[in-house]
């Protein structure tokens, strides 16, 4: 008899636990690549879960050595030609390599100037980091995977010549296993978000990649105020009104990573 396979992210994400998780990022993530705009688009990894569905670039692929990928390779080593990428999504493939820096400089050289990357990364500075330190099932799905905090997260990017122009964290409950309960505490999804924002489980970062002495002229996330709100946009030249709201919004995104850079330096 063949010992049982261990389950994949994928099936993990059909859980309460991944279902309560994987919403929350679906409608970050749709945000986040909506109006970026281009002739390409990637996703590295989980092919059965489309985080590209919100983004209107004709041609969306994705690739990794799953089945169900267009093109069927190693993250770290993409046949794809340097500089011919708009976008590339990362939806939790950092923490489950043995290499996350190779696969963020081979993000880095098939964008484009001013091409855009997203990650989707667990906080280790949140109750699901406390359970993947302090729980028993270290060898499941999530908990096996090495969390990489924003802080270090944004160092590594800020190497490859990325600057962060968005960001978010969420799912504030305890990575409690029953749906019932993940309802019940829903109320801590705003409460969190205004009391303890470094603290969610999980976040979605938007960076975009820099080249000197070049800098492209690119649409800006729509503003809905009827809508959810999401990751915090770069403040621009605009009208009054609208420079102060950006302004906030990028006050938040500071707030996020300095709390972040302080919590690291306590732990």
């Amino acid at each position: 008899m063949q010992p049982p396979q261990k389950s994949t992210l994928a099936e993990w994400f059909a859980t309460p636990r991944g279902e309560y998780v994987l919403d929350w990022e679906r409608r970050q993530i749709g945000s986040a690549v909506e109006d970026v705009f281009g002739f390409q688009a990637l996703q590295v990894g989980l092919p059965q879960l489309d985080f590209l569905a919100e983004n209107r670039i004709p041609f969306r692929f994705r690739a990794g050595p799953e089945d169900g990928c267009e093109v069927r390779a190693d993250p770290a080593a993409l046949p794809i030609a340097s500089g011919s990428i708009d976008l590339v999504v990362l939806p939790h493939v950092l923490e489950f390599s043995a290499n996350p820096h190779q696969i963020l400089r081979e993000a880095e050289r098939v964008l484009m100037p001013e091409g855009q990357l997203v990650v989707a990364g667990f906080n280790p500075l949140s109750l699901w980091g406390a359970k993947r330190a302090l729980g028993r099932r270290r060898a499941e799905m999530p908990w096996c995977g090495d969390f990489i905090g924003l802080l270090r997260l944004r160092d590594w990017l800020k190497l490859l010549g990325f600057e962060l122009n968005g960001g978010k964290f969420g799912c504030y409950a305890p990575p409690v296993a029953n749906a019932t309960w993940l309802r019940r505490l829903s109320f801590l999804e705003k409460a969190g978000d205004r009391w303890w924002p470094i603290a969610g489980g999980v976040y979605v970062v938007r960076a975009v990649k820099r080249v000197a002495g070049m800098r492209l002229v690119t649409p800006a996330w729509k503003s809905n105020g009827s809508r959810v709100r999401v990751l915090a946009p770069v403040a621009r030249r605009e009208p009054r009104a609208a420079t102060q709201r950006a302004a906030r919004s990028a006050a938040h995104l500071r707030l996020i990573v300095g709390s972040q850079e302080s919590g690291e330096e306590r732990g």
